[in-house]
């Protein structure tokens, strides 16, 4: 299953694709889409949804996993955050792709086995379970290659369940 990860933002979104084969992800390509500071908050978010466009057209996930908003202190940004996570979900559905939401805790608990994990924890276990030679860069991309990580590992359960209720 190719699946895209999203950690959503509106001067940075990471995003990550892997294909899931078995039990084994593997990374096909990151990266992160950026905005410049400054810029009106519409063209911002418009950038962002073309970037989305252009991922979702060359790399056809099957699946999408996207962090859940987290409340922090600064309404201000998470105001910002929740435009730049409604655009990628826009995107998302008009190009059929199935969202799966995670809060950062349920991520953490997934890729490092703790829902404390600090971000050094998450890149070291990120770049190990993809047995790559470095941890990933930028930040916002190492968090989104997580993101579509966990959505590997809970799938397969997220599908039993399901697959019962019918």
């Amino acid at each position: 299953m190719r699946i895209l990860g999203i950690d959503p933002g509106t001067a940075i979104m990471g995003w990550g694709v892997i294909d899931e084969q078995g039990r084994t992800p593997a990374l096909i390509e990151c990266g992160a889409l950026t905005t410049a500071a400054g810029m009106p908050q519409q063209d911002r978010l418009l950038l962002l949804y073309d970037g989305l466009q252009a991922i979702l057209q060359k790399h056809v996930p099957q699946a999408a996993a996207i962090e859940e908003l987290f409340f922090g202190k600064n309404v201000n940004t998470a105001i910002h955050v929740g435009q730049a996570r409604g655009v990628a979900l826009l995107a998302l559905a008009q190009a059929g792709v199935p969202i799966y939401e995670y809060k950062p805790v349920v991520v953490k608990q997934a890729v490092a086995g703790y829902g404390g994990a600090d971000k050094k924890q998450m890149q070291d276990m990120v770049r190990m379970t993809l047995k790559l030679p470095t941890i990933i860069k930028p930040d916002d991309a190492a968090d989104a290659v997580a993101i579509a990580i966990c959505h590997a590992y809970t799938a397969p359960m997220l599908q039993r369940i399901a697959a019962s209720s019918r």
